[in-house]
């Protein structure tokens, strides 16, 4: 799949990490907008139009889970990765509350970067192509449309994250089983690290809360083996 063109938004103070990263995206066919502090990230996701969000933690003037949240009321869908040297997990945590899809921690590989940001322009660029043929389905009295990232109850729509969109995907897919914490970061997230597996519980309270007006969908914690998808799913 041909990334070359994409845009993406690098945030980072570290001057020399910041040119790094950006000669290595722009070796890989991206077009990278770079900026120094939160502010000006922040001026230049307004002004201009990007296709993914590269944000460091620590910066001057605006920090990166603050500019995220920024970001995330003016763009609800576009991915966010963190770039984090912090060794506080719940930092992690944090990140994934406010809206983030993914971080990655310093120090790094550009392997591994690239890899990430693979995935996530990969879903947005062609999602029923990558899903095969899963496109909508009907979640109880809800709507479904992964191909749009949509979740719709009546007149009320919702635009979901691409990591809130995987994980209603994989539950629907398989309803009304036991799905170990395993089985599903690894499926969705590509890892079964432990830390991960406390931000999924982030993203299940966030589905949840968004599926509460359908009192016959349960997320139920079985503890110590992971979760089940309670819901009449129905294909489209």
């Amino acid at each position: 799949m041909n990334f070359t063109g994409k845009r993406i938004l690098l945030a980072e103070d570290d001057k020399t990490l910041n040119f790094i990263i950006r000669d290595n995206l722009e070796e890989a066919g991206y077009v990278v907008s770079t900026a120094d502090d939160g502010e000006q990230a922040l001026q230049k996701f307004t002004d201009e139009s990007f296709d993914l969000c590269l944000l460091d933690v620590m910066m001057p003037k605006l920090d990166g889970f603050s500019l995220a949240k920024k970001i995330r009321d003016e763009n609800e869908t576009i991915p966010i990765l963190f770039l984090t040297a912090k060794s506080l997990n719940e930092d992690k945590i944090n990140g994934f509350s406010i809206g983030g899809d993914d971080y990655i921690t310093k120090p790094f590989s550009m392997e591994e970067l690239l890899m990430r940001i693979k995935v996530f322009l990969k879903r947005s660029m062609s999602p029923a192509e990558d899903e095969g043929d899963f496109l909508s389905c009907k979640v109880g009295q809800f709507n479904f449309v992964f191909n749009d990232l949509s979740l719709q109850h009546g007149d009320k729509k919702r635009t979901l994250t691409y990591k809130e969109a995987e994980l209603l995907r994989y539950f629907c897919e398989n309803p009304n089983r036991v799905l170990s914490r395993s089985d599903i970061l690894k499926n969705v997230w590509g890892s079964d690290d432990y830390y991960l597996g406390r931000s999924l519980d982030v993203f299940i309270s966030r589905l949840r809360k968004y599926l509460a007006s359908d009192e016959n969908i349960r997320i139920i914690n079985l503890h110590g083996i992971g979760f089940r998808f309670n819901a009449a799913i129905e294909r489209q």
